[in-house]
């Protein structure tokens, strides 16, 4: 994304949430005894099992819903997802991989400018807030495309969205906004 002479926003992704499902029912004590890199949750109910490449982690539910965290996009959320289904498979379970769905998508970039984090929630008030007590950022909601954005003053943003086109064009979305509440230097 352009911005005015200042060169491109890069956008960085830094947690990809997806979940699928197995289509069978898991047993957490057999997966916890023979698997590897787990860790064993009886208490929660779930087995914590974590891949090396690509690296993600999963909790596993006896009902067969997984759901990895940890990937850098979302098709390495999908290796990863199909990776710790064919190492249920090697345990001897009857899995299927299905319903996979990337449910959140997290990402950041640096404005190449400061923020007046109060002039940016004025201007936008029915959709920013800006709690300074609570939290040190204005949180900024978008309906179209979904996205929850939150706006520091020193420019960082935070993105929260359910895909990386959504990320995209939040980040296209709120430039312009943030670029009317630059901070005099």
């Amino acid at each position: 994304m352009e911005s005015n002479n200042e060169g491109e926003l890069d956008i960085i992704i830094s947690n990809v949430v997806a979940t699928f499902r197995t289509r069978c029912h898991l047993n957490l004590r057999t997966i916890a005894l023979e698997g590897n890199n787990v860790i064993y949750k009886p208490e929660q109910g779930t087995v914590t099992m974590k891949l090396r490449k690509p690296r993600i982690t999963a909790n596993i539910w006896s009902s067969g819903k997984i759901i990895c965290t940890g990937a850098s996009s979302e098709d390495e959320a999908k290796l990863g997802a199909r990776r710790l289904a064919r190492c249920l498979q090697k345990l001897g379970f009857k899995v299927k991989f299905s319903a996979f769905k990337v449910v959140n998508v997290m990402a950041g970039c640096s404005m190449p400018f400061k923020i007046s984090l109060i002039d940016f929630t004025k201007k936008n008030r029915p959709i920013a807030t800006y709690e300074p007590e609570l939290h040190p950022a204005a949180m900024y909601t978008m309906r179209q495309p979904k996205a929850t954005i939150k706006v520091f003053s020193t420019g960082s943003v935070t993105i929260l969205a359910p895909s990386v086109v959504n990320v995209a064009a939040a980040v296209q979305h709120v430039y312009p906004l943030l670029s009317e509440c630059r901070r005099p230097l």
